[in-house]
């Protein structure tokens, strides 16, 4: 297996060519650079596999003709558009490394003295970062793993839809029935859910009758809700200030609302138990699932974004990966802040936020480390961001020494010794 850790690429010695790249959507751009100063001006290709090979031939004949060994090729770090080109690039003697459009940028205006920003201009900038050192090796997930970022990114973009969907939805309730949504709470749980399927509208409430809507609630609810929501509802629907006009076309679209939400639960469901089946072939899965606190989703999306923990030789190095490596701004007597840089994964940084809500509940693996923190003074929000940083250790420690995460192991160690 190839390496797929993030290392920053060393000095471009003089037997290096280095090929640039300023991915778009339907036109790239190359530009091909000699230790010598010899160049090829950026010229234009194509996603198509004979436009590939075009430029993979023009690339050997440059380095041929220089007489150089080596290749490195760059572009910014970007969304789904490279993909098809550095898969196709993966296959050759080549080393892919990737930019930080930061960086692109400051030095574009460092050397240029100018923000104009071109597609012929940005592949020699990237180019002149290459030479500076600053580029990263690709991180790049295999097998299971690379099933896991797919997974985890896919459901990512089916909450999106559902969210917009639900509010799409409630939005259509309280125009043909404003008063459910305060008495109900919502349009998610089953019962409000059953309700907007079979008796959206108030004349359906009131016909249904206090006693049948209250049996049916129910029993829907598992006796959570009864006889006094039931009455509240029948009530609210009597007194209704929902619009008649053009109900029946907001029906129409109440009920393809609905199979929306449906199928994106049906699919989300689906994508989680692809996620359990994938991380089975994880050997190290076990270590990170025994933390209390981070389930399946989280488990798997942290290994999709990783590519591979095991890569990884300091905890540093993956903090850097999520963005949560520390900086500050300081300067003379002024004392700057320590932020984290962001500089990273924004799914990775996401999914361990929300596993440092889980681990500060009351009886959270995190609960008392957070106490001390807001005791401190410091804001929820930090506290939390804080969290995040240590779960990430504790994650890389267990997966580093092949072992599962012992809760107030210093406690129970000091008491074997004593005993």
């Amino acid at each position: 297996m190839e390496s797929t850790k993030t290392k920053k690429v060393k000095k471009i010695n003089d037997k290096t060519v280095i090929a640039a790249l300023d991915i778009g959507k339907n036109v790239q751009y190359g530009y091909f650079r000699a230790p010598n100063g010899n160049d090829v001006k950026p010229f234009a290709f194509y996603n198509s596999k004979k436009s590939f090979n075009a430029f993979w031939q023009k690339l050997c004949q440059f380095k041929n003709k220089q007489g150089l060994e080596r290749i490195v090729i760059g572009f910014e770090s970007t969304g789904p558009y490279a993909e098809p080109l550095f898969h196709f690039l993966r296959k050759k003697d080549v080393e892919l490394v990737q930019v930080n459009p930061v960086h692109t940028k400051r030095v574009k205006e460092l050397t240029g003295n100018s923000p104009n920003k071109t597609d012929k201009k940005d592949p020699r900038v990237i180019a002149d970062v290459i030479c500076l050192g600053h580029a990263l090796t690709l991180v790049v997930p295999e097998g299971s793993a690379a099933h896991l970022r797919r997974l985890t990114q896919a459901r990512e973009r089916a909450l999106k839809q559902r969210t917009a969907t639900i509010n799409q939805l409630q939005d259509l309730i309280f125009v043909i029935f404003p008063e459910f949504l305060s008495i109900m709470k919502g349009v998610t749980t089953k019962t409000a859910a059953y309700l907007i399927t079979h008796h959206p509208v108030a004349e359906s409430i009131c016909a249904m009758g206090v006693e049948a809507l209250a049996t049916k609630m129910n029993k829907i609810s598992r006796g959570r809700l009864g006889h006094e929501r039931a009455q509240q509802l029948v009530a609210a629907a009597k007194n209704s200030v929902g619009i008649n006009e053009g109900k029946e076309s907001i029906l129409l679209e109440i009920e393809h609302l609905n199979h929306r939400i449906e199928n994106e639960n049906r699919f989300i469901d689906n994508l989680e138990h692809q996620m359990a089946e994938n991380l089975q072939h994880i050997a190290y899965s076990s270590s990170i699932l025994s933390i209390k606190g981070i389930g399946t989703v989280t488990a798997a999306g942290l290994i999709g974004e990783v590519a591979d923990f095991n890569k990884f030789d300091t905890i540093s190095e993956v903090m850097k990966l999520a963005g949560l490596d520390l900086y500050e701004i300081s300067s003379g007597r002024h004392k700057g802040q320590r932020r984290i840089s962001k500089r990273g994964r924004p799914l990775m940084r996401r999914l361990l936020f929300f596993a440092a809500i889980n681990t500060v509940k009351s009886k959270g693996i995190m609960h008392e480390k957070y106490q001390q923190m807001l005791a401190r003074g410091m804001l929820k929000m930090k506290a939390l961001v804080a969290i995040s940083r240590k779960l990430l250790g504790i994650i890389f420690a267990v997966v580093r020494d092949n072992s599962e995460y012992v809760q107030d192991y210093s406690s129970k160690y000091h008491y074997k010794l004593a005993a």
